[in-house]
Formats: C-alpha cells, sequence, structure tokens
C-alpha cells in the first residue's frame, strides 16, 4: 500500500544514531545515507521504505498530532527490544510494550524519537 514513508528531523546525525538500533530490532538496516537524510529498509529490497529527512522547504520540522507508523515486529520480544532500544537511544515512552484491547494478540509498543515523531512497533501473533 505505501511505496515509503517520511518523518522530519532537525538533526539527521542524531537521528541515525536513534534509528540504527532500534529499526535493527525489527531486522531492518540503513540502505542509504546522505547529507540530509537517512533511509531504511529490509536487507535485500532495492528501496528504502522509512526515510528521516531534513523537511525539503529548509524550515524546522515538526511531528503530526496523529501520525504514526506502526512497524511490524515478528515476536513479541522484538517489540520489546525496540521499546528498549528506543529508551536507550534518545527516544521516549508513549506505551510500554504489552497486550492492547483490539484484540488478544495485539502486541504493541509505543516511543517518541528524539524529534518527537511518534512510533509504534506490533506483533499480532501469538506468544
Amino acid at each position: 500500500m505505501f511505496s515509503y514513508i517520511t518523518l522530519g528531523t532537525d538533526d539527521v546525525e542524531r537521528a541515525a544514531r536513534f534509528y540504527d538500533p532500534v529499526m535493527a530490532k525489527l531486522g531492518l538496516i540503513r540502505g542509504a545515507t546522505e547529507s540530509d537524510e537517512v533511509g531504511y529498509g529490509v536487507p535485500g529490497d532495492s528501496r528504502c521504505r522509512l526515510w528521516v529527512t531534513r523537511p525539503y522547504d529548509g524550515k524546522p520540522s515538526t511531528v503530526g498530532n496523529g501520525s504514526m507508523p506502526c512497524f511490524e515486529a515478528t515476536t513479541r520480544a522484538a517489540v520489546d527490544a525496540f521499546h528498549a532500544a528506543a529508551l536507550a537511544h534518545g527516544g521516549s515512552d508513549e506505551g510500554a510494550p504489552g497486550i492492547r484491547s483490539h484484540h488478544p494478540n495485539f502486541y504493541a509498543c509505543y516511543v517518541r524519537d528524539p524529534d518527537g515523531n511518534k512510533l509504534s512497533a506490533l506483533c499480532e501473533r501469538p506468544e
């Protein structure tokens, strides 16, 4: 459904220091590094599907109220690891890992990156 998602940052180097270890917990890697953006994707995919970039209009980045990419995790342990890595690398907690009321196997966590972008990791498999 999506070709890629972009998130704004005012500090690409700081964003890379956050996203490199956090995305690695979900098996994603940095596939591109530019002076104004970094891109992440699945190993072997020719395209980056997540870009963290300085806004193209040159203005400061802002967070979207109600915007939140959610990343698929293959296990609940990966959700836990994503959350822990985010907090260890400058992110903030927006909801600890756990079952949510959406359905019995909706195991998710919520964090914010150092720029304030809200992120989620989700495993919908039984434990």
